[in-house]
């Protein structure tokens, strides 16, 4: 099967809404789609849909994680008691001062999220 697009006039690049791109994203990553189909469906090149799902995962989402309160918190590395401990699910553990400043335990974070 061939497969060929004819495009004519001064523009030839296409223009999607982020909608759009989405729809386009949970068609082709679905459990079981095969991402070049979409692609050719939807008339972009599959190096564009993984483009756009590389885009789209660097984002900063607004979510909730699950939180578990532990009544007797374990100790930090300089006997001082920690606000909060973050497990990670990759299994990485980060325990944060109540006077940590705000900047580095956004950095730590993220660099471990």
């Amino acid at each position: 099967m061939t497969y060929s697009a004819v495009v004519v006039g001064p523009e030839r690049r296409r223009r999607f809404t982020e909608d759009q791109k989405l729809s386009i994203l949970e068609a082709a990553f679905a459990p079981g789609a095969i991402a070049a189909d979409v692609a050719r469906q939807a008339d972009v090149c599959t190096s564009v849909l993984y483009r756009w799902r590389q885009l789209y995962m660097a984002r900063p989402r607004p979510g909730f994680a699950p939180a578990v309160v532990v009544d007797a918190p374990s100790r930090g590395s300089h006997g001082t008691e920690p606000a909060m401990v973050v497990e990670f699910s990759g299994g990485a553990r980060v325990s944060i001062a109540a006077g940590a400043p705000a900047g580095l335990v956004t950095a730590a974070l993220r660099a471990l999220g």
